[in-house]
């Protein structure tokens, strides 16, 4: 293994790429500049892929306390800290933190300056107008698509998950995997209810200005069913009927309509285009989980 394969040389490798980015950007060089960031960024995954974190609450508990120990050592700033501690005592009691509790971060583009939360004061270190900031949101979902293409996707979203059930027998809709987890039938239970939360949250903002927006654990509805449906097609056509009926509402709305707010106590202020973004690229992550099932199970 070379020198530039061992971690000490992977860091220096990335840390230039950025700086080598960040200097091709002052010399207008925009297009080669985005190439090397793309290069940094895909070493930075590859080798955070290769690195096994435990999945169970202790001991991600545990890297967290580690991690916040090696970031205190680099000096990071007060603020972040403070707020990964609040998180962790979140995470510790079985909830979600809250957005007054975990603010977004902020990141100066130039220099590396991080703040926590929305200000219109410059860069303490290079003097950025923080309207440069990179605003890293809790998910890549809330970055919002279009309007035209959210609605494309919502609408094919369905046709996918029924492709994949095509020809699939009730029975092994509902096998769970040996190491346990969810069945498929879950996967499309967990659709069915994120499409209808959607569809309650868009009619609260469209009737209300910028109303409370409670988070939910939809998450853990798809292994709680009170009255169990008969089979996984009811909750498919369920789900399909849903969407159908926010597909006609979304169309009906002026393009104005699509930036009405609501306060989301986790997320903060989102908009409707925002809400949409999110269930429409969220329902992306299950449609490959039910594949691998699939194969899983071999059916």
């Amino acid at each position: 293994m070379t020198e530039e394969n061992q971690p000490a040389g992977l860091h220096f490798t990335i840390t230039h790429l950025y700086a080598l980015g960040a200097r091709l950007e002052d010399e207008g060089q925009y297009n080669l500049a985005k190439l090397v960031r793309a290069a940094a960024v895909s070493l930075t995954r590859q080798s955070a892929y290769q690195i096994s974190l435990p999945t169970d609450k202790d001991g991600l508990m545990r890297e967290l306390k580690r991690a916040m120990h090696r970031l205190s050592g680099y000096g990071m700033e007060t603020e972040l800290l403070n707020a990964l501690d609040r998180g962790m005592e979140a995470f510790a009691a079985g909830r979600l933190p809250l957005i007054h509790e975990t603010p977004h971060p902020y990141v100066c583009r130039t220099c590396g300056y991080l703040r926590v939360g929305e200000s219109e004061e410059k860069c303490p270190t290079c003097g950025a107008w923080s309207s440069t900031f990179l605003c890293f949101l809790p998910i890549y979902w809330l970055d919002a698509l279009e309007p035209f293409p959210a609605l494309e996707r919502l609408r094919q979203n369905p046709v996918e998950v029924k492709r994949l059930l095509q020809g699939v027998t009730e029975e092994n809709l509902d096998k769970i995997p040996e190491e346990g987890g969810w069945a498929i039938r879950n996967v499309v239970s967990h659709m069915r209810d994120a499409e209808g939360l959607l569809s309650i949250r868009l009619e609260l903002m469209l009737e209300q200005d910028n109303p409370r927006l409670e988070p939910k654990a939809i998450f853990e509805w798809a292994t709680q069913e009170a009255e169990r449906p008969s089979s996984t097609t009811e909750i498919f056509d369920s789900y399909c009927a849903s969407r159908q009926a926010t597909l006609k509402r979304l169309e009906s709305i002026s393009l104005a309509d699509w930036w009405r707010t609501g306060q989301h106590e986790e997320f903060g202020p989102l908009t409707i285009r925002q809400q949409v973004s999110y269930f429409a690229s969220h329902e992306l992550i299950h449609l490959p989980q039910i594949e691998a099932l699939k194969k899983e199970l071999n059916i």
